[in-house]
């Protein structure tokens, strides 16, 4: 086993975690990249962290809000200084809901539109291409990956939209194939189509759809690379740099 200060990419695991493994291997397996997974009772991120990601599930079932448990995990006062000092953070379905949840994003994840859980393959364009997160992507490219939620509209006042906008905060939207943003192409009812947005820093990310699910062509495509290896291409990038 690699000695700590190799273990680049921090999974966290709440109780109720489902797609943490799945993560682990997408950056171990696939990516090449080393990877752990971290209890949410570790008061602190383990040495040689350069991004942290926080997965899919049902962080204590769910009880409350998504998510709104899972704020209060000591490890989470760790992954709020990590975020503060620039570094990359990642939350994908219930790990988004745990960042807007934390204040580490704006809006709030509320029930799908059509009060059915959502388990599809959907389009997403992407808005902004840059690092950390989506640097081998370009601006206006459709990337196909799947989602599987209930709580998955994502919700901001028009303030916040407005400001989200201005920002180049939205970072994906839902979208049919050829990238046209349709409300057909929309399968939650997030508002403005929304799939995706980081924070006005840009180093804070939380998306509904899966990425961790769309690594290998043999389970359905590696659009989901785009994104996970533009992360590792900035935290490379980085400890290159040092």
């Amino acid at each position: 086993m690699p000695p700590p200060r190799f273990w680049l990419f921090s999974v966290i695991q709440f109780p109720g975690s489902l797609d943490d493994r799945d993560m682990r291997f997408a950056f171990d397996s696939v990516l090449k990249a080393s990877a752990r997974l971290v209890w949410h009772k570790e008061p602190e991120l383990p040495l040689g962290t350069r991004a942290v990601v926080l997965p899919g599930g049902f962080s204590y079932g769910d009880y409350l809000r998504c998510g709104a448990m899972a704020q209060y995990s000591p490890v989470m006062a760790a992954v709020r200084r990590f975020a503060a000092a620039g570094g990359p953070v990642l939350g994908v379905c219930n790990g988004f809901q745990v960042l807007c949840e934390s204040g580490l994003l704006p809006g709030a994840l509320l029930r799908n539109q059509n009060l059915h859980f959502g388990c599809e393959f959907v389009n997403l364009r992407v808005e902004r291409a840059k690092p950390p997160f989506s640097s081998r992507a370009v601006a206006g490219q459709v990337l196909r990956i799947p989602i599987k939620n209930g709580e998955g509209a994502y919700f901001a006042a028009p303030e916040e939209l407005s400001q989200l906008e201005a920002n180049g905060q939205i970072a994906l939207r839902y979208c049919d194939e050829s990238g046209a943003v349709k409300e057909a192409s929309n399968p939650n009812g997030s508002v403005a189509n929304i799939a995706g947005i980081t924070n006005q820093r840009g180093n804070v990310l939380g998306l509904m759809p899966h990425p961790e699910h769309a690594a290998e062509a043999a389970i359905g495509g590696t659009d989901g690379l785009f994104l996970l290896g533009s992360l590792v291409d900035a935290v490379f990038g980085a400890e290159s740099a040092r």
